[in-house]
């Protein structure tokens, strides 16, 4: 039993890039909200393909994900304001939902539940943090952790849609392409948002 109870301190961490790139992971019914929600608050939002795999059957990109790309000005999420914090708190994405816990990519299908140690919380509670077992974690992040575990079976949700479509003989990923290839596919082949519906 821990005493930890994690508490955002709306330092932003979460949504700029301080010292490695950083990126919020949008599904894309999310990617649809936010965008809504920008072209009514006249917000400069520009959102990019994130998790994308190249379909050689179809020659299509499939897209998994998109990320939000940081505004230049301040470096981070243009729904982050410094003195209230996130402006889409109650209709944020699942990634936020779940910070400071996010997906750590494994591989190109694999992914596993980590913590940003940038998040203030995490620095200022560091020592109890890094030894915590994964039931003290559970407890430390209450709120937070049942959004990551969604995230990440979402996520294997859509990995497992791939396979099965791949299984089904729908669609063919590559597995091992050429940057020069992969490249000169975003450039030319339709998009196709996977999704988990």
């Amino acid at each position: 039993m821990t005493e930890l109870n994690y508490a955002c301190m709306k330092c932003g961490a979460c949504c700029h890039e301080i010292e490695y790139k950083k990126r919020i992971p949008l599904y894309p019914e999310e990617a649809n909200f936010l965008i809504e929600i920008a072209k009514k608050r006249g917000i400069a939002l520009k959102i990019i393909e994130d998790l994308v795999f190249p379909d050689i059957l179809n020659k299509k990109i499939l897209i998994v994900t998109y990320k939000i790309l940081f505004e230049k000005k301040i470096n981070g999420c243009p729904f982050y304001d410094k003195n209230y914090g996130c402006t889409v708190h109650d209709k944020k994405p699942l990634a936020c939902k779940a910070y400071p816990l996010a997906l750590k990519q494994v591989d190109a299908f694999n992914f596993q539940i980590s913590v940003d140690p940038l998040c203030h919380y995490v620095i200022k509670h560091y020592d109890l943090i890094k030894s915590a077992s994964f039931s003290t974690m559970k407890e430390i992040f209450k709120n937070e952790y049942p959004n990551a575990q969604n995230h990440l079976i979402k996520n294997k949700n859509l990995m497992l849609k791939i396979k099965q479509l791949e299984f089904e003989k729908k669609i063919k990923i590559s597995r091992q392409i050429s940057l020069k290839d992969f490249n000169k596919y975003l450039k030319e082949w339709e998009r196709e948002e996977v999704t988990t519906n």
